[in-house]
């Protein structure tokens, strides 16, 4: 659990409500359901349209972690790469089988798996590096779903306030609802921008350098797994892969 996260999107609340109450503004008056299906249902409308279905299901499905981050630890990789060279000098590549079913991840599974079959190094690189790209891709399209949310979340609350404000213009021989009602009005705003740089856009930056770093990592284990096909040692492999630590 990504406790940071958690306090970020606890305070993106935390400063509309103190803002308001310090600002004077009941806080009741954030409150407003026709500027909320405005500015919410409208942004979902538009990205429902702009996006495809599949790509909005991996984003929604990848919203988990932001607040709940893969596990990634580069040092812990190399070790094991490592290990694995060890076993490749001492028994041969056909070694390293009986490791093949202890892997949980698909690609460290796929690259044992091509090291076994006596793979040529560059075949091993192009087939890794091909789904490496796939993959980054995909996660990327589905990282810029909440980049595309913060573009149209905004407009949708300038929609929501001109709304407003066109219906307390047909209300104006009852000056004592003109303040109430250009103030709901404007809530939709609120929502609209809030909506973007307190949650969208700060999500979709987040997602984006989690997946560079699952690419980094990704990186990390092609060239160690081609390292060992072209039967580098244990030690120049581990000074090759620590130029990827920083």
């Amino acid at each position: 659990m990504d406790v940071v996260s958690i306090i970020g999107t606890i305070l993106a609340f935390v400063v509309l409500i103190v803002g308001a109450i310090l600002k004077g503004t009941d806080v009741s008056a954030l409150w407003n359901p026709a500027a909320f299906v405005i500015v919410f249902i409208g942004t979902i409308s538009a990205l429902l349209l702009h996006t495809q279905g599949k790509v909005l299901k991996r984003a929604a499905g990848m919203l988990k972690m932001v607040y709940q981050p893969p596990e990634l630890h580069p040092s812990d990789l190399i070790s094991r790469v490592i290990g694995w060279s060890e076993i490749s000098r001492r028994q041969g590549l056909l070694g390293l089988e009986p490791h093949i079913d202890a892997e949980d991840d698909p690609l460290v599974k796929k690259g044992l798996q091509l090291l076994v079959d006596g793979s040529e190094p560059e075949a091993i690189r192009t087939t890794l590096e091909l789904e490496v790209a796939t993959r980054e891709h995909a996660d990327l399209q589905a990282a810029k779903v909440y980049e595309q949310g913060g573009v149209y979340s905004p407009t949708m609350g300038i929609i929501g306030a001109v709304l407003g404000l066109m219906a307390v213009m047909r209300d104006l021989t009852d000056p004592a609802k003109l303040g109430h009602g250009i103030a709901a009005a404007f809530v939709a705003t609120i929502y609209g921008i809030s909506l973007a740089n307190l949650l969208l856009l700060p999500i979709g930056a987040r997602l984006k350098a989690l997946i560079n770093k699952q690419t980094q990592v990704r990186e990390i284990l092609i060239e160690g797994l081609i390292s060992i096909a072209e039967g580098d040692n244990p030690r120049q492999i581990e000074s090759k892969l620590q130029g990827y630590l920083v």
